[in-house]
């Protein structure tokens, strides 16, 4: 402590104290002047930046304070072999809310890139079983984040689908299965409603609008609206953006270095190894079943999601097929 603070501390107490604290407030005025000088200065560069007349050879800096860029929209677009019109403006437009939006969304999209890795491929082999183009594998990249969610209005799974909806598709529904959690059975059942769509619509971009308005309120609306393609149509916001967010996904994961995603390959998440055992009866405990298969309960749910207990009750002439880990 200065000579004199410790002076006056044993002379005159309070007029010490006030001299301290003066010397802090000129301190805190003069860090503060600094600082919105400094503040002051960022705005104007920014400013300069957004104008042009800021050249990048002149930031201050390695990097300007807001690297955010608008990325130009890629010319013959399409979904499911379908062009996308961005020469009219509002298609321009929504399209490029969601590419950017996507863009910046840089956990979430690079957690989407891993875990495509291991999934597109083996939904891209059901698709095709099915007839359905290869685009259609981006549909539970935006319904679920491929995690098995459950949405507000209880759609569970990859594919976000309905339990009265699951049935019809064929799925098994019930307290201790529910084929919604296993991403391969839902790709199945998601194909039927697909083809169902195109059936009716006879264009891929109305089935994959239908997908989340249904296939009943896209075909009142094209009534209603007396237009025949999606890109007529007015729509509620969440089913108007619907299929954009599909096309500004697939652009970002069929190309993501373009758009600032370098995710090292070792990164990418790899489908596992995994072999798989029949059950033609009850399992009392699936927790002591994984002990006995050499695995813990863990590995189990995580290869089996749609186990929903800790027991599996098989019925006369059913069987189940569960995966194990290769060790």
């Amino acid at each position: 402590m200065p000579s004199v603070f410790k002076f006056m501390l044993e002379k005159n107490f309070p007029l010490a104290i006030s001299l301290l604290a003066l010397a802090i407030a000129i301190g805190y005025v003069r860090f503060s002047n600094e600082r919105i000088k400094k503040l002051v200065a960022e705005q104007e560069q920014e400013q300069q930046m957004q104008d042009g007349t800021l050249a990048p050879a002149d930031w201050d800096g390695a990097a300007p304070p807001f690297p955010a860029i608008s990325y130009d929209l890629p010319r013959n677009l399409n979904f499911a072999g379908e062009s996308v019109p961005i020469e009219i403006p509002d298609v321009l437009e929504r399209l490029d809310r969601e590419l950017q939006i996507n863009i910046y969304l840089h956990s979430s999209t690079i957690f989407l890139i891993k875990r495509a890795n291991r999934w597109l491929p083996q939904m891209q082999e059901i698709l095709r079983k099915h007839n359905i183009p290869d685009d259609f594998k981006y549909l539970p990249l935006i319904e679920s984040g491929l995690l098995n969610d459950i949405s507000p209005k209880d759609a569970v799974g990859y594919w976000q689908i309905l339990k009265t909806s699951g049935r019809e598709l064929g799925l098994e529904i019930e307290k201790e299965v529910d084929e919604r959690y296993d991403p391969l059975k839902a790709t199945e059942a998601a194909c039927k409603y697909l083809n169902n769509a195109y059936r009716k619509f006879g264009n891929w971009t109305l089935v994959a609008a239908s997908y989340n308005r249904g296939i009943a309120g896209v075909g009142r609306a094209l009534e209603n609206q007396k237009v025949d393609n999606f890109y007529d149509l007015h729509l509620v916001d969440e089913t108007s953006r619907y299929v954009f967010r599909i096309i500004a996904i697939k652009e970002i994961i069929e190309n993501p270095t373009k758009y600032g995603f370098n995710v090292n390959p070792k990164h990418l998440y790899q489908k596992e190894q995994l072999r798989y055992v029949e059950v033609k009866e009850t399992i009392p405990d699936l927790i002591k079943f994984s002990k006995q298969q050499g695995i813990n309960y863990k590995l189990l749910k995580r290869h089996n999601p749609w186990l929903r207990d800790d027991r599996l009750t098989v019925k006369r002439g059913k069987v189940y097929q569960i995966a194990l880990p290769v060790n």
